[in-house]
């Protein structure tokens, strides 16, 4: 009766450690951001954050027309997948100028999912994804 109350308990905590496990396999899609539209614009790196689970960049983008800069927020993949793709923590810095292109937020917001940066003053052009766009993007 106590090895079958044991094998139970067993059972009971291997299910509930695969069942607590089951939102970390789940991350999250790239639904916010629109993929049949690609935005392409010019601006300055404000800030590059080299950390998990994504890379994210700031870019300050200044607007036709002389209106106040508007501030960008570019998602990218995440440190590992990037390193494997050339890029280090040094591949952006603030103040470089750089043209991105982007697919854009769905909500409108100044935002979006980076699909390509190139440098301005040396035409190194970087790119996420092996050389691709970000999964599930066109």
């Amino acid at each position: 009766m106590k090895r079958f109350y044991l094998v139970q308990m067993s059972m009971a905590a291997v299910l509930g450690g695969l069942i607590a496990a089951a939102p970390a396999q789940a991350h999250h899609s790239f639904a916010m951001f629109e993929p049949t539209k690609t935005l392409t614009f010019k601006g300055t790196i404000k800030t590059f954050q080299w950390t998990n689970p994504h890379v994210i960049v700031w870019v300050m983008v200044q607007p036709e027309g002389g209106a106040a800069p508007q501030e960008w927020s570019l998602e990218t993949t995440s440190p590992g997948v990037l390193t494997r793709n050339g890029w280090t923590r040094q591949s952006l810095k603030p103040g470089d100028r750089v043209s991105v292109i982007l697919s854009p937020l769905r909500d409108g917001s100044h935002g979006g999912t980076l699909n390509s940066v190139t440098l301005l003053d040396t035409g190194q052009k970087l790119v996420p994804s092996f050389g691709k766009e970000q999964p599930g993007l066109k």
